[in-house]
Order: structure tokens, then C-alpha cells, then sequence
């Protein structure tokens, strides 16, 4: 598959979840958040410290999402990334977006070898869907 179809699939669900949110405006985990909105996608924010970001209720890890979740962004340090695609593994997501900045070799080699449809290239979300500051 090439990239543009990995991104279609990834764009295919009905409701996302953004790890590593962030309440920060100026954090890209916030306008990830606020990018899904701006396209009038339904997101959920993933963050074990708040208790809802942009008005929208947080959930504390991956495992908390609910089923319908069947696509994730990250945007987390890459330290961090491996760990949450272990608990992406866990819940049965089925695509992942590391944004860049947030990609792992071995988080990548994890998503394939699970089947996970994983976008790690340097491809931006806030690129691709066209995100605009406020």
C-alpha cells in the first residue's frame, strides 16, 4: 500500500483518538485535537493528567477508549510511543499516526508485525487535512 491509501484508511474511521493531548494551544498535541474538530471529525483526547481539553472529556490511556476507536494519532515523545502502541496492540486499534516528531523504530516494526496500518513517514496530519490556527 502506498502512502496516500494508508492515509485514506487511516481517515476512514468514525472516531479518533489523539494521545497525547494537550491543554497547550501552542503544543502540537492540541492542534492535532483542534485539526480533527476544524474537519468535523470526532476525536477523543488521551491524557492520564487532564480531565478534558478543548471541552472535550479525556480519557486516561488507549485502553480506556471505547470500541468504536479504531484509529489513533500520537503525538508523544518516541520513548513514549513504543509503550503506547503496546496498549494500542492491547485494544485492538487498527491504524496508528505517529506524527513526526513522535516516530519509533521499534514501535513501527511493532505496528507491522500486529497488522497495524502505521503512518510514520513524516506525514502530517495538520498538513493533510489542512489545519489553520485561530
Amino acid at each position: 500500500m502506498n502512502m496516500p491509501e494508508r492515509i485514506d484508511i487511516f481517515l476512514d474511521a468514525n472516531v479518533y483518538g489523539v494521545v497525547g493531548a494537550s491543554t497547550n494551544r501552542d503544543k502540537y498535541g492540541n492542534k492535532v485535537l483542534r485539526c480533527y474538530l476544524q474537519n468535523g471529525y470526532q476525536v477523543i483526547p488521551v491524557n492520564p493528567k487532564e480531565k478534558e481539553i478543548e471541552g472535550i472529556p479525556c480519557v486516561a490511556t488507549v485502553l480506556d477508549l471505547p470500541d468504536e476507536v479504531t484509529s489513533i494519532s500520537i503525538i508523544t515523545p518516541p520513548s513514549v510511543t513504543e509503550k503506547i502502541v503496546d496498549l494500542a496492540i492491547q485494544k485492538g486499534i487498527k491504524n496508528i499516526w505517529m506524527q513526526p516528531g513522535a516516530e519509533n523504530s521499534a514501535a513501527v516494526s511493532k505496528c507491522q508485525e500486529h497488522n497495524i496500518n502505521v503512518i510514520a513517514d513524516g506525514s502530517c496530519l495538520l498538513v493533510v487535512l489542512g489545519y489553520h490556527e485561530h
